[in-house]
C-alpha cells in the first residue's frame, strides 16, 4: 500500500516537471523566450512532490540522499528565480536575454536528469 502510494507521488513529481518542461518547449518554439504561468504550476507541482518524496515518513526507498535532494532543490530555486524575473520583465516590456531562458530550459532538464539517473 505504501509502495503504491509513492509510486503515485514519483508519478505527479515526473508530471510536474514534464508540465514544466512542455510550457518551456511551447514558449521556446514561439520564440517568445518568457516564462509561463504554466510553468509556475508545472515547478510547484514538482517541488510538492519532491518535498513528498524526501520527507521521512516513508515514502522514501529507505536511506534518503541528502546531496541529491539539496542539489535538486537548489536547483529548482534557481529555475523559479529565473522564472519570476521573467515573468517580471515581461509586465515591464523588457523581455528576459535569450541566453537566460535556454539556460532555464538546461536547468530543468538537468533537474530532471537528476531524479531520474542518480
Amino acid at each position: 500500500m505504501l509502495e503504491t502510494l509513492r509510486d503515485i507521488v514519483v508519478l505527479v513529481h515526473l508530471v510536474g516537471f514534464a508540465i514544466l518542461f512542455g510550457a518551456w518547449v511551447v514558449e521556446a518554439a514561439a520564440k517568445r523566450y518568457q516564462a509561463s504561468r504554466l510553468m509556475d504550476y508545472g515547478l510547484a507541482i514538482a517541488l510538492v512532490a519532491g518535498l513528498a518524496l524526501s520527507a521521512p515518513w516513508g515514502l522514501g526507498d529507505g536511506e534518503l540522499n541528502y546531496p541529491k535532494i539539496g542539489i535538486k532543490l537548489v536547483v529548482l530555486i534557481v529555475i523559479g528565480a529565473l522564472a519570476g524575473i521573467s515573468r517580471s520583465r515581461a509586465k515591464k516590456g523588457t523581455p528576459l536575454p535569450a541566453w537566460t531562458f535556454w539556460l532555464m530550459g538546461g536547468l530543468i532538464l538537468l533537474n530532471a536528469g537528476l531524479a531520474v539517473i542518480w
